[in-house]
C-alpha cells in the first residue's frame, strides 16, 4: 500500500485536489455483529443504499442491515441478503419498461456485480470521520473530476481505466459492490433509483474506489497538479 497520513487528510486531500462538493464515502463491509466499528450507531431511518452514501456525503456516520435497506435489489448486490426471485429473473425491471424482454433483462441480470456472501451490515461514513478501514470509497464528481481520478488511477502502473454499468443498481452494484468483489474502482453514470432519491445531478457520476490503494490515488493527485 502507498503511504498515506490518515483518512481526515486523504479526505481533505481528495476534495482540494479533486474540487469535490460533498465529502467522499467509505464503506465497510461487515460479516459479524462483532465487528462492527466501536461507536457507530444503527441508522435510524429505513431508505434505500443510495440515500445512505448521501446522508454519509453529508456528514453523517451509521450502518445499516438488510432490515434498514428499503430497496431489495440494491440490498442483494451487496450481499444483506438473497435477491428477490423477480429481480433475479429480470421480470421486475421488465415491468418498469427497462428491457424488451424477459431474456435482455435477465442477461443484464447476470451481469451485474453481486456479493454472493450474506453481510451482517454495512458502515457508512464520510471519509474524513472514519475510525474504520473502508473496503469502498464512493465519490459523487462531475466528469472533469471522474476524469482526473481516472488519470490518477492509472498513473504509477498504466493502463486503461474500465467502466463497467447498465443504469441500474449503480451505487449499489456498480460503485460499491464491483470494486469490493473484483478490486478494481469503476466509473458508473447512475441509475433512475439514484437520481431520483439520492440527489445525483444530472452533471455528476459516481465513482466507486478501493480502500486499499485510496493513497496511491491521492499522490498521484497530488504528483500531477
Amino acid at each position: 500500500m502507498c503511504d498515506a497520513n490518515g483518512y481526515d487528510t486523504i479526505s481533505q486531500k481528495l476534495k482540494d485536489n479533486l474540487g469535490l462538493k460533498r465529502s467522499p464515502v467509505a464503506i465497510k463491509f461487515v460479516l459479524r455483529e462483532n465487528d462492527l466499528p466501536e461507536g457507530i450507531p444503527k441508522i435510524s431511518d429505513k431508505i434505500r443504499h443510495c440515500e445512505m452514501v448521501l446522508k454519509a456525503s453529508e456528514g453523517e456516520s451509521f450502518y445499516a442491515t438488510a432490515e434498514e435497506q428499503m430497496c431489495k435489489g440494491g440490498a442483494a448486490a451487496l450481499g444483506l441478503m438473497e435477491p428477490l426471485e423477480k429481480i433475479k429473473t429480470g421480470e421486475f425491471y421488465q415491468e418498469l419498461g427497462r428491457f424488451s424482454s424477459i431474456g435482455s433483462a435477465r442477461k443484464t441480470m447476470d451481469a451485474i456485480p453481486k456479493i454472493e456472501n450474506i453481510m451482517y451490515a454495512l458502515v457508512y461514513a464520510p471519509l474524513e470521520l472514519a475510525n474504520f478501514d473502508p473496503d469502498v470509497i464512493v465519490i459523487f464528481s462531475n466528469p472533469a473530476q471522474a476524469m482526473k481520478l481516472s488519470q490518477a488511477l492509472i498513473y504509477t502502473m498504466g493502463g486503461r481505466v474500465e467502466a463497467d454499468f447498465a443504469g441500474i443498481q449503480s451505487i449499489c452494484a456498480d460503485a460499491v459492490a464491483g470494486p469490493f468483489i473484483r478490486r478494481k474502482s469503476n466509473i458508473t453514470l447512475g441509475c433512475s433509483g439514484s437520481r431520483q432519491y439520492a440527489d445525483v445531478k444530472d452533471d455528476e457520476v459516481i465513482v466507486g474506489l478501493t480502500g486499499e490503494n485510496i493513497g496511491c490515488v491521492v499522490n498521484a493527485l497530488e504528483s500531477m497538479a
